[in-house]
């Protein structure tokens, strides 16, 4: 008897399975795929979104080892709402399946990292979506948590991390990222916050339509407090110094900061030209306080936009 035991136990430990055994029924199952991940976690609109884009194969392929961030169904309707539409549903039918796929690769890395992973090391993170020739990058934070700032200089939150799956692991995140070259400079605008101000202005200047178009087009964009130091200014405005205060903002062609001529001046589409200065990076207008720069290169798909912080006053 002793014999025949050791005999059994020998080949239990040949084997490694403990189902041979008789050990296996208390075992783990496996870990689903992302996709799967994502059906149970009730994330419909990102797995609408990469039915529609031609990457569910993708988030079930059990011979990758990805990262993803996923936004939830609340993320989705807010950029929906501040992109016009009415919800997640209808703006996964009106955006073409390139644009999704570009997005939702905009919140996968090749490689598995956890949020440890993500916490340590180099402070931005190359995307699986690639724009102007190389992969297009998020910058990584642990201000509150584990963040990400995307193209349009908005941060996501990490609110459920290291959820794993056979094919990578998922972190569940607050706010769809927006990625560089998808959007037109006016979405884009639209997709921070920060430039409310900025776009019931372009509405109410019936400039949208025009800056939604082929372009290309540079936009000084004045964030809400530049906006609000001036208020009583911008009240007083009718439509059309409205339309001119705007259009001073504005070049009819691309212009990133690489390619900003120092001191030389600039016309912008309202017939009026600016000067821009370096050491400090400001714009000079018709005023005697120039506008700092904030911050460059928000790419869009027909565009650049610069962060200004203050509004530029042409001549009325």
């Amino acid at each position: 008897m002793i014999h025949w035991l050791k005999t059994v136990l020998a080949a239990c430990a040949m084997t490694g399975f403990l189902a041979a055994c008789g050990g296996g029924d208390d075992d783990p199952p496996p870990a689903p795929t992302i996709a799967a991940l994502a059906q149970q976690q009730n994330l419909t609109a990102l797995l609408a979104a990469a039915n529609k884009a031609g990457l569910s194969a993708t988030l079930a392929n059990t011979s990758v080892s990805l990262t993803v961030f996923a936004p939830t169904n609340a993320a989705f309707n807010t950029l929906a709402t501040q992109l016009g539409f009415a919800d997640a549903t209808a703006m996964v039918t009106a955006l073409s399946p390139t644009a999704l796929a570009n997005i939702l690769n905009y919140h996968v890395l090749p490689t598995r990292q956890t949020a440890a992973q993500l916490s340590t090391g180099a402070a931005t993170r190359a995307t699986a979506y690639t724009f102007d020739g190389s992969p297009a990058t998020l910058a990584v934070s642990t201000t509150g948590g584990v963040r990400l700032t995307d193209a349009v200089l908005t941060q996501a939150t990490v609110t459920t991390a290291d959820v794993a799956a056979s094919n990578g692991i998922v972190h569940v995140v607050n706010k769809v990222l927006v990625p560089p070259g998808v959007l037109n400079v006016v979405q884009m605008a639209q997709a921070n916050p920060d430039f409310s101000t900025l776009v019931d202005a372009v509405v109410d200047a019936n400039l949208a339509t025009t800056l939604s178009g082929a372009g290309p087009f540079t936009v000084f964009a004045p964030t809400n407090q530049a906006f609000a130091d001036i208020a009583s200014t911008v009240a007083g405005l009718t439509p059309t110094q409205l339309s001119t205060v705007l259009t001073y903002h504005v070049l009819g062609s691309q212009v990133l900061s690489t390619q900003i001529p120092f001191g030389t001046p600039v016309a912008t589409v309202s017939g009026q030209s600016i000067t821009i200065q370096n050491t400090p990076l400001r714009i000079v207008d018709t005023t005697a306080t120039p506008a700092p720069i904030a911050a460059t290169d928000i790419r869009a798909s027909n565009g650049v936009i610069h962060v200004i912080s203050k509004v530029l006053i042409p001549t009325l």
